[in-house]
């Protein structure tokens, strides 16, 4: 590589993570986003969809070319998928925390590491919170799964069971 080369890479163009973007730089608790926000496009979805269907009502017997039983159906799949985006926006009144807490008093033993997940279940999304926790000792003679409801906080389903990884190395490198 001769010298013209190192100067040429050196004042290429990259592309960069915008700053707000960047969650190297991000110090502080995260705040997941809440699902209502689905609503909006719900809505947006569901009136275009209205509006295709509006126009191919009042033009539907016209030589118009773009109007046909096209838009008729497009206007139909839009505004039913908007009605599923607005079913799906639940407002979530469950955080993290919350989620953590009420699966370490399910689980039946002393929590010592555990993490939360939010996922979704079922036709409408319902949010809900994945609780994987292991119990206090070092290694860790027990650990759960419990699925919290992020709407009303319900446990939904768990397993506890005794951890079948206790005797890996990797869990004596820990305990060291």
């Amino acid at each position: 590589m001769n010298e013209n080369d190192e100067t040429t890479n050196a004042n290429e163009i990259r592309d960069t993570l915008p700053a707000d973007l960047d969650a190297s730089a991000f110090v502080g608790p995260y705040k997941f986003p809440d699902n209502s926000r689905r609503r909006i496009p719900g809505y947006m979805y569901s009136a275009i969809g209205l509006a295709m269907i509006a126009i191919w009502i009042a033009k539907r017997d016209s030589d118009a070319v773009l109007v046909n039983r096209g838009l008729l159906v497009g206007g139909i799949m839009v505004a039913a998928f908007g009605l599923f985006s607005i079913s799906s926006g639940w407002r979530m009144k469950v955080d993290e925390k919350i989620a953590l807490r009420n699966a370490t008093k399910e689980v039946g033993f002393a929590v010592g590491h555990a993490s939360a997940q939010q996922v979704w279940r079922g036709l409408r999304s319902r949010p809900t919170w994945r609780v994987l926790c292991y119990s206090s000792e070092q290694p860790p003679l027990q650990r759960a799964l419990v699925l919290v409801d992020a709407v009303d906080g319900s446990i939904v389903e768990r397993l506890v069971e005794s951890n079948p990884d206790k005797d890996a190395p990797e869990w004596a490198e820990v305990a060291d």
